[in-house]
């Protein structure tokens, strides 16, 4: 953001010098990207500082000089309001007898508010306004839009200008767009809405993209003689999902993305007003008309000093945290035992809502050299998590087995998607622009592993193991359902030996992460296998497996046929580390048999396996 320093220094008593409002800027975390001196202007420098996503307070000039009083101690003179008809003797109507606000959507426009200002005079801005305005890169336009900007520039709430006789029927109403809808910027390009994006509109057509930028249609003209003054506050999701999804950003979407002060927007609206009534003969209406939420109450935070001495590895006295808190006027209060300090917060510091926050801002304004750094560091050795630990073996099994382990998007295409949806759940489907052709959250694994078994068959890879450890996601009925899930896949030249290989690759992780639990693995339909098998561990549904059917393995265009798997990685894991039983080696060395058992196709194995657990001898392993 670009800031001069003539138009800084207003609002410091005493000015400061360059050099040091770039080295304040600079140790406070607002780091200057470059410093040059304004053309055209009477030793005007311009600094251009990188204000983070977190600082949307310090996207004016009112809150860089805030930074700049409080690091160097000097005054702050912020701008002053005039009373509402101070000048002028006239017994007007109010705002809402000239139009009528309607806000339909206060999820995504808190607070909308419209002043009148009647009679103006559409002109060419003064010197100075027009000076200030080219310092930091903005073009005058005339006496009214100027002001906007000015006013944006100044205190970084957004405001807009609505040429009031041109809003058919003289309504405003704060609406979604119709899908489809046409808009036409004021920089001329033309727009089709979706639904989900907020406008402005009259009683006929949108008149502006919420937050984003005005129409064509009721921009300030010279013939324009009466203004209606928008300043509002818009949530910043719905404006950043907008301005990328139409390719148009301003410097009010830039604004708004971050948020603005929720008790600055009539501030703001009546500062504009009264620039309007001075440099473009304007007489505003009185009141202004406010449909939305009340202001919100400062809330207040608690610092405990122990505490922050613990985090700054530092010694500080009670005097020395409250000191650069109450630079910044956070009001500190100190209880009773002189061991915490309450802050009220501005409700222009979006930043500040936890204890460690402030405890970042007695570090910053302190100075971070303060902090004395240690020669040495006390690192504390700690096992590593179960869970992680459970993951590496995970791996090292899998991998012994021949698989590959491989991440991919969390995305997929609906018509591969929607066959891996268990029963009673949706879809997760997501509106972006970027994902056009993959708009679904994966309800499962095994569609990104086919569609990365086609890939190494379109560059000649067979014999292919691919195994992801990733959350899936589905829909059901209110709530969004989220897995976490072990995918397995596998080529299939013989599917009967690839089974058999599959479910050996389990049960060796089952030993691995949960000792010796047998799992039961007994047939079902499942209509992406042919044949499938549910896998339990005693009461625990562990997952599925089976060979890939036909009409999926047509889906992707595979031509190997392939056996796949889905687990779920929570209860895999749940059992790690797993806890071994110690026996005594036998006194005898043992005797093998192998045994070939004739029984009826239709016997399983499972049956075959049951019955002899059921009577086998004392010695028999």
């Amino acid at each position: 953001m670009k800031i001069s320093l003539h138009w800084l220094n207003s609002y410091l008593a005493p000015p400061a010098e360059a050099h040091e409002v770039e080295t304040l800027l600079t140790q406070q975390g607002l780091p200057i990207a470059s410093c040059e001196v304004a053309p055209g202007t009477t030793g005007d420098v311009v600094f251009d500082v990188e204000v983070t996503s977190n600082r949307s307070d310090c996207l004016g000039h009112v809150g860089l000089a805030r930074e700049v009083a409080a690091g160097s101690g000097r005054r702050l003179t912020p701008p002053k309001l005039v009373a509402e008809g101070a000048n002028h003797n006239l017994d007007l109507p109010t705002s809402s007898s000239f139009v009528r606000v309607t806000n339909q959507d206060r999820s995504l426009c808190p607070v909308y508010t419209a002043r009148v200002v009647i009679g103006v005079k559409v002109g060419p801005s003064p010197a100075w306004l027009v000076e200030r305005l080219a310092a930091v890169g903005v073009r005058s336009v005339n006496n009214v839009v100027d002001v906007t900007n000015y006013v944006m520039l100044e205190l970084g709430q957004p405001l807009h200008a609505f040429d009031l006789d041109r809003l058919a029927g003289r309504r405003v109403v704060v609406r979604t767009a119709a899908d489809g809808e046409l808009f036409v910027a004021i920089d001329g390009s033309s727009h089709r809405l979706r639904k989900d994006m907020l406008v402005i509109a009259d009683a006929e057509k949108p008149v502006a993209v919420a937050g984003v930028m005005g129409g064509r249609d009721s921009e300030i003209a010279p013939a324009t003689t009466n203004v209606l003054l928008e300043s509002a506050r818009f949530d910043p999701l719905s404006v950043r999902r907008t301005s990328r999804a139409l390719k148009l950003s301003s410097d009010s979407s830039y604004r708004f993305e971050r948020g603005v002060d929720p008790s600055g927007v009539d501030f703001a609206s009546q500062r504009a007003a009264g620039m309007i009534r001075d440099l473009a003969g304007g007489i505003p209406a009185e009141g202004v008309i406010r449909e939305g939420v009340a202001p919100p109450s400062p809330q207040t935070v608690v610092l405990r000093l122990p505490r922050c001495n613990e985090l700054l590895g530092v010694h500080l006295t009670r005097d020395q945290i409250a000191e650069p808190l109450g630079r910044l006027g956070l009001d500190p209060r100190w209880d009773p035992d002189g061991t915490r300090v309450t802050c009220t917060i501005p409700t222009y510091r979006l930043d500040l809502s936890r204890e460690v926050d402030l405890i970042e801002e007695v570090a910053r304004l302190r100075g971070y050299e303060a902090i004395p750094v240690e020669p040495k560091i006390e690192v504390v050795a700690r096992p590593v998590q179960t869970s992680i630990a459970g993951r590496q073996v995970l791996s090292r099994v899998l991998a012994a087995h021949g698989y590959y382990e491989t991440i991919t998007f969390s995305f997929t295409r609906p018509e591969h998607g929607r066959l891996f949806v268990p029963p009673d759940h949706q879809p997760l489907m997501i509106e972006d622009e970027r994902r056009k052709s993959e708009p679904m959250l994966r309800p499962s694994l095994l569609p990104s592993l086919l569609a990365c078994r086609k890939s190494n068959q379109d560059v000649g890879n067979d014999g292919v193991r691919l195994f992801e450890c990733a959350a899936t996601w589905t829909r059901h009925g209110t709530d969004i359902v989220e897995r976490n899930r072990l995918g397995l896949i596998a080529d299939a030249p013989e599917p009967g030996v690839a089974l058999r290989q599959i479910r050996g690759t389990i049960e060796q992780l089952l030993v691995q992460l949960r000792g010796e639990q047998a799992a039961e693995f007994t047939p079902e339909d499942r209509s992406i296998y042919a044949p499938a098998a549910l896998i339990r561990l005693g009461d625990i549904p562990l997952g599925h497996m089976g060979l890939v059917a036909a009409a999926i393995q047509r889906l992707f265009d595979l031509q190997t046929r392939a056996v796949a798997a889905e687990l779920d990685l929570d209860a895999l894991l749940a059992g790690y580390p797993p806890r071994r039983n110690a026996r005594q080696l036998p006194r005898f060395p043992g005797i093998e048999r192998d045994l070939s058992v004739v029984v009826a196709e239709k016997v399983r194995w499972s049956q075959v396996h049951q019955h002899v657990m059921e009577t086998r001898p004392a010695l028999l392993e």
